[in-house]
């Protein structure tokens, strides 16, 4: 089952067109990559899914789960279930990133299940303690004030520590891998891995294959020039290591 369907996607930014005309078909269960060039549109594309009111949509269509994606505003689409890891994530000064996670898994609950009321926060802590254990996190970590003071790898993990408590129908990860060193960068694919699920999709946009080399991806899809020029399986990402962008004129 299609759980992403864009069709003749156009997309501006400051009155420029950036993205012009994407098709694209997520099936509910897979991962896909997009990789291309600086410029090409990556990060407009995920940022337009997720309701960045920057990104201006002229032109097509985005279903998501069924519905009119972009009829929605960006809270409703969180609590859809989409969620966006930032290629450079906001520091939230005063606000402990326990205090965050915790507003927002309620705030989540509450949307899956109108009928939920409260949350213990005895048994959050337990599974915040077990998700950051998987991704080798220090408890203290969770103490500081969301990414202020935050090395680059510090706040990429802060943002899958963010997608595995809050479990997302639809990860859209923005350079997820942008700055990181191996050990870091195994951590963070580790978290997208434990996601993956028959009721889990994932967008990861990506210059380079180096995250595909932990993360292996359902489809490969390359942008350049605000199209999709060419998609293919995991062994494209590779080709594209050796090759280059500059094959696609």
């Amino acid at each position: 089952m299609t759980h992403l369907s864009i069709t003749g996607l156009h997309v501006s930014v400051d009155g420029k067109e950036i993205i012009r005309g994407i098709d694209l078909e997520v099936p509910l269960g897979e991962v896909h990559a997009i990789m291309g060039p600086n410029g090409s549109g990556k990060s407009t594309l995920v940022n337009a899914l997720a309701g960045h009111p920057r990104y201006v949509v002229t032109g097509g269509t985005a279903q998501f789960a069924r519905q009119d994606l972009l009829a929605l505003e960006p809270h409703e689409r969180a609590r859809l279930g989409i969620f966006l890891a930032m290629q450079y994530p906001k520091e939230i000064a005063g606000v402990t990133l326990r205090s965050f996670l915790f507003a927002a898994y309620k705030a989540q609950m509450i949307a899956r299940d109108p009928t939920f009321t409260s949350a213990s926060p005895v048994k959050f802590k337990t599974m915040l303690e077990h998700e950051m254990r998987s991704l080798h996190m220090d408890p203290a970590f969770v103490e500081r004030s969301v990414n202020k003071g935050f090395s680059g790898g510090e706040k990429k993990k802060a943002e899958v520590l963010q997608m595995c408590i809050l479990k997302p129908a639809l990860a859209l990860l923005d350079e997820t891998d942008s700055g990181l060193d191996v050990d870091a960068l195994k951590i963070v694919a580790d978290g997208v891995n434990a996601m993956r699920s028959a009721t889990f999709s994932a967008l990861i946009v990506t210059h380079y294959a180096r995250i595909l080399e932990y993360i292996t991806p359902d489809r490969v899809h390359v942008m350049k020039g605000g199209k999709i020029v060419e998609s293919g399986g995991a062994d494209l990402a590779r080709k594209l290591e050796k090759e280059g962008y500059t094959q696609y004129a």
